[in-house]
């Protein structure tokens, strides 16, 4: 299987794409069946966020270099597209253009399924190989099981994202804190704002943000083999091994402790966020998608670090543009796929607090957008990059919600959740002849 985390992402994107241009637009028409005047696109990104941001400007450019064309845009949910994809996707309902989560258990899945393009003649033609660095292409190519790291282009990322700690500068500077640097320097600094009455992490336990927490603490103890294994099926992976064990052991005695509160497993990761923008949680751990948004919209002095202590951290390039198989003007949606890659879109990006792979580096002006993307390098000069934890599996999002639930409930103990966890995944693995 692919081992290509290895590369500095961004270092090695700035290096090869300081002179990208847009490519001719109005590509083959082969195979699309529409007007060629309406390119039907999705996404899922805030408007206030750096994808938003800049697929909007994506967008204008779009309208301005394809006169007479209509771009019917619609603003989907994540949890919307997510639980629906499929049904959509085998329908004539189906848009040109969709952005799409990545991994086994969501583009694999489709592209497993026929429902997804398979854009590797066109990212070809058009270069995209090129500029798309390889431990990025990872996640944009599958196999013929869906298993991510294959030989056919399915989707197409232009930024990276990976899971961070956000903190509240003010806070800890009221209660004299520094930015702890291992885990158990994070873990002195949660109880100190438990001891002063606040519960340290904003959670959404409904939601993803939990399970990525539980990753973040099993990684905290885990090599790349680890990875490879969970991620990539290399090896069985032991889910009452170290890693997991940890992982789970601490995210529950973090509940006990009252660094996590036991009523966050209802919680969204939208009112997750929304607390941490209010100041009621100093602390919240989640991906670089926040950071557009916080930027825009907290008050307070805030910052970011690494999860503490990690080599590995949870991240990857970012969510798929795909094509689907029932797209009816396919062409249009590889030139506004091109558009995305023009070095001034990859810039906005960047200093609109996304974590662009095309952006010379002088054109980023901010300093915490600058450390934004130092820190996405510092990963991946460690070899860092370990994906998520519900990719390998179809379905498996929905399996870690529930366990990070029972976990937070205290209505299993953390060997019982390994063991709920562990079924499906190893059902998975038998499903494909792993």
């Amino acid at each position: 299987m692919f081992r290509t985390r290895k590369i500095g992402v961004v270092a090695a994107a700035l290096a090869v794409t300081a002179s990208l241009g847009l490519a001719a637009c109005g590509g083959d028409d082969s195979g699309d069946s529409g007007d060629g005047k309406t390119l039907r696109l999705w996404h899922y990104e805030g408007p206030n966020s750096a994808m938003g941001i800049a697929w909007a400007k994506a967008i204008e450019d779009f309208k301005a270099s394809h006169p007479g064309v209509e771009v019917v845009y619609e603003e989907k949910g994540f949890e919307q597209i997510r639980q629906n994809a499929g049904m959509i996707l085998n329908s004539n309902e189906a848009p040109d253009l969709m952005e799409y989560n990545k991994g086994n258990a969501s583009a694999g899945l489709l592209s497993k399924q026929g429902l997804l393009t398979d854009m590797t003649e066109e990212v070809t033609k058009r270069g995209w190989d090129q500029k798309i660095p390889a431990s990025i292409a990872t996640t944009s190519k599958y196999d013929q099981n869906g298993v991510m790291g294959g030989d056919k282009w399915y989707g197409v990322t232009n930024y990276g994202e990976y899971v961070m700690v956000y903190y509240n500068k003010d806070e800890f500077k009221r209660l004299n804190l520094e930015v702890p640097t291992t885990l158990a320097e994070f873990e002195t600094v949660m109880q100190k704002f438990k001891d002063d009455g606040k519960t340290p992490l904003a959670v959404g336990g409904a939601e993803y943000p939990a399970q990525q927490i539980f990753y973040q603490l099993a990684l905290s103890g885990a090599t790349n083999a680890f990875v490879d294994d969970y991620q990539l099926y290399k090896n069985k992976v032991n889910f009452q091994g170290p890693e997991m064990t940890k992982g789970a052991t601490k995210f529950a005695e973090w509940v006990s402790k009252g660094y996590i509160a036991k009523d966050s497993a209802g919680v969204k990761a939208e009112d997750m966020g929304v607390s941490f923008i209010q100041g009621k949680s100093p602390i919240l751990i989640s991906g670089s998608w926040w950071y557009g948004r916080f930027t825009d919209e907290i008050k307070y002095d805030w910052g970011t670090f690494l999860f503490p202590g990690n080599t590995l951290q949870a991240g990857s390039g970012g969510n798929l543009w795909v094509v689907p198989t029932s797209a009816k003007n396919k062409s249009l949606a590889y030139d506004f796929i091109e558009i995305t890659m023009k070095p001034e879109i990859q810039a906005l990006l960047g200093n609109s607090g996304g974590v662009p792979i095309g952006a010379d580096a002088s054109t980023i002006t901010d300093p915490k957008n600058k450390e934004l993307i130092e820190n996405f390098n510092k990963i991946n000069a460690a070899n860092g990059l370990a994906f998520y934890p519900d990719w390998p599996a179809p379905g498996y999002y929905d399996v870690l919600v529930a366990g990070m639930q029972n976990l937070i409930n205290g209505s299993k103990d953390p060997k019982a959740v390994l063991d709920e966890i562990a079924t499906p995944y190893n059902d998975n693995l038998a499903s494909i002849g792993k």
